[in-house]
Parts: C-alpha cells; structure tokens; sequence
C-alpha cells in the first residue's frame, strides 16, 4: 500500500513541502496531497498591495505545482485527528452545498494520513488589543486584504489611517497606502525604535522615505486599545 503523505496549508512552505516530496518520493511509493482552502495562491508579502487597491494577479495553486505528481483537496481543515490519523475537512467556501463532503475526503469528511505537514501559517490576534477585532483591520490573510481595501476605498481627503507596528509588513503597508493615496494622512506606531531591524544607513533611507511620503511616525508607543475614534496609546 502506499504512504499517504498529507500536506495542510498551501503557502509559500507548504508548496514547497509538497513540490519537494513528491520531486522526491520513488514513483509509486506515496500519494501526496495538498489541502488548502483556496484554489489560489496567497502571496502574503503583496497584500500590502491588495488593501492598497493595486491589482495583484491570482495565480492558481495547480499552476505553481508545476506538474508535480500532487493531488490538491480545495477544502477548508476543522480538524486534526492524530490518534485515529485523519484530517477533518469540510469544503471550501462556496465549493460545495451545505452538508457536502469535501473533494477528496470520505462522505464523512475525513481524510486519512500516514505523514502529516502542518504548514497552515499564522493569522492576526486582534482579540488581544480591546477594540481592534471591532475596529481595526489586519493584513494576514487575502480576506483581510480585501476587506481593506474595500474600507480605504470609503476614505475621503484629509481622513486618517494609522498603521500599527514596525516591522517589514507595516512599513509597507505605509508607504504603499502614502504613494497609492496621498490624500489620506498615514501614521506609522510601533512599540520600538523606528527600523529597529534595518542598520543605521537603512534606517536613515527609511527617515528619507517617510519624510518624502510625509508619513508621521510614532516609535515607543504601544497600542492598548481601538476604538471607532481612534486608537488608545501608552508611552
């Protein structure tokens, strides 16, 4: 019988766990399947770009496997059962009707493995700042970007949007939302040093960058609580 190798999530690792096993394996000798809940791929460094208005193309999962022998499950995981080995799926957003089991998986839902991958990332906690899962909008996932994106597009001239954290995904969701709307005024806050992981001569580029796009930035704050006015700084 053959292995069952069952790869959850199909990101930018778990792609390439998929293509690299299946590249791999001795033909014959194991199924790999890949579970996702979109048909297409997510480039999460370009979501910045998405909440920005710009047009990213989607590319399908199926082309980027490239012709590797990997058999790909569009269905959403529920579950994980590691004593029975078996993956709960349910079907991916409007992939299926009510109560339909997903491509791939037993009418039950379950999807049997020998080899697990767990690659299925990581998403915003807004439940840890009071107020941000009512008022605020994360990038992690193609949703959120959207969702952004359809809340900029509301904005007027003059309105005000503060991007919270420091880090490579907030300063260029900043600087994308400062050259693609320059009506708007954009506020970076971060609880450390501006470009704290960028050396002296990449955080002076950053400075110039900012003060050209007229973006103010606020380090040593931290953000203790959204509301529908505004966010509640400490320091």
């Amino acid at each position: 019988m053959r292995e069952r190798i069952v790869v959850l999530g199909a990101g930018y690792a778990g792609l390439a766990a998929a293509r690299g096993i299946a590249e791999r394996t001795h033909p014959g000798s194991a199924e790999v399947v890949l579970v996702n809940a979109r048909d297409t791929f997510t480039e999460r460094v370009r979501l910045h770009q998405v909440a920005s208005g710009q047009h990213v193309r989607q590319r399908p999962i199926a082309e980027l496997l490239g012709g590797a022998p990997v058999r790909f499950v569009a269905a959403r995981v529920t579950g994980i059962d590691a004593e029975r080995r078996e993956v709960r799926l349910a079907p991916a957003d409007g992939a299926a009707a009510d109560g339909a089991a997903a491509d791939g998986a037993a009418a039950d839902g379950s999807l049997p493995y020998d080899t697990l991958v767990y690659a299925l990332g990581s998403r915003a906690d807004p439940g840890a700042v009071p107020g941000a899962a009512e008022h605020a909008y994360p990038v992690a996932t193609a949703e959120d970007a959207d969702r952004l994106r359809d809340r900029l597009a509301g904005l007027a001239a003059g309105d005000a949007v503060a991007v919270v954290g420091g880090g490579l995904t907030g300063i260029e969701t900043a600087t994308e939302l400062a050259e693609t709307r320059p009506e708007l005024t954009v506020r970076l806050l971060t609880s450390g040093p501006f470009g704290a992981a960028f050396s002296a001569r990449g955080r002076a580029h950053l400075r110039r960058s900012f003060d050209r796009l007229g973006i103010e930035v606020r380090d040593g704050v931290r953000v203790t609580a959204v509301s529908p006015d505004g966010a509640v700084l400490e320091g």
